[in-house]
């Protein structure tokens, strides 16, 4: 297994002035790092469910561009917990020695009501860094992490639409 190394996050948050919901993982994997964006991993089914969710296509996996408009289209916000950390290559059980993410770059910005957690990892680091900053208590999903395969990506997309939808319509 590959040695701990401390890295730091690599790119910037998804948000814009609209944007009302905030998908937060935890620490961006090996293959999306290397791509310099989020969920880089093709067998990660995240642009997968966002996509059937929100009602369009699925960008292709080059596609930033694309990954970014269809999230701000539909009022989401993306980024992850952890801004650095020491890491063993994607594996979010090794992480330690965590510097939280700035949200309040976000949350300054936008009028977030609603924080989504992509998997337990980034639910638990939320709870512990991040939701004494914003005030919001977050539901915690199902990773959309190829790693998680007891969810299929029917279910996952069930669950991610019932909670997802349900949190841009709130309000709005």
């Amino acid at each position: 297994m590959a040695d701990y190394q401390h890295i730091s996050h690599g790119f910037d948050p998804v948000f814009d002035g609209h944007s009302r919901v905030l998908v937060l993982g935890s620490f961006p994997s090996v293959l999306s790092r290397e791509n310099r964006f989020y969920y880089g991993n093709p067998q990660n089914r995240f642009w997968r469910v966002m996509a059937e969710v929100l009602g369009e296509s699925v960008p292709a996996i080059e596609d930033i561009p694309g990954k970014r408009a269809l999230l701000l289209r539909h009022g989401v916000a993306l980024w992850d917990v952890i801004e650095s950390c020491d890491v063993r290559g994607s594996s979010d059980a090794s992480i330690k020695n965590v510097v939280p993410a700035d949200v309040a770059r976000i949350t300054r910005v936008a009028p977030i009501r609603a924080v989504i957690c992509n998997g337990g990892t980034a639910g638990r680091l939320y709870h512990r860094w991040l939701e004494p900053v914003t005030g919001l208590a977050a539901t915690v999903l199902p990773s959309t992490s190829p790693a998680n395969a007891a969810w299929s990506l029917s279910r996952l997309t069930e669950r991610w639409c019932e909670v997802l939808l349900a949190a841009l319509e709130e309000g709005w």
